[in-house]
């Protein structure tokens, strides 16, 4: 992969995108839902994985926007 894979992930107040290995969230969001759209623009640019974490803080999705082998392995 090219760029940072994206994380998103539980907040007191919400959800918030991380790229992998960062100190700081990129951006805050209201809902899991627009945290998601824009991880997924991230990932698009950077051709990264975007990451979903459920509320307990376990990787409930993940989804592949960028050098995905054609056929798929195995």
């Amino acid at each position: 992969m090219s760029g940072k894979n994206q994380h998103v992930v539980s907040r007191e107040n919400g959800w918030a995108v991380r790229g992998e290995g960062n100190q700081r969230d990129t951006s805050h969001h209201r809902t899991q839902a627009e945290a998601e759209r824009a991880a997924r623009d991230i990932a698009t640019n950077q051709k990264s994985e975007v990451l979903i974490h459920g509320e307990n803080g376990r990787i409930r999705e993940r989804n592949s926007y960028g050098n995905d082998p054609f056929p798929p392995k195995g």
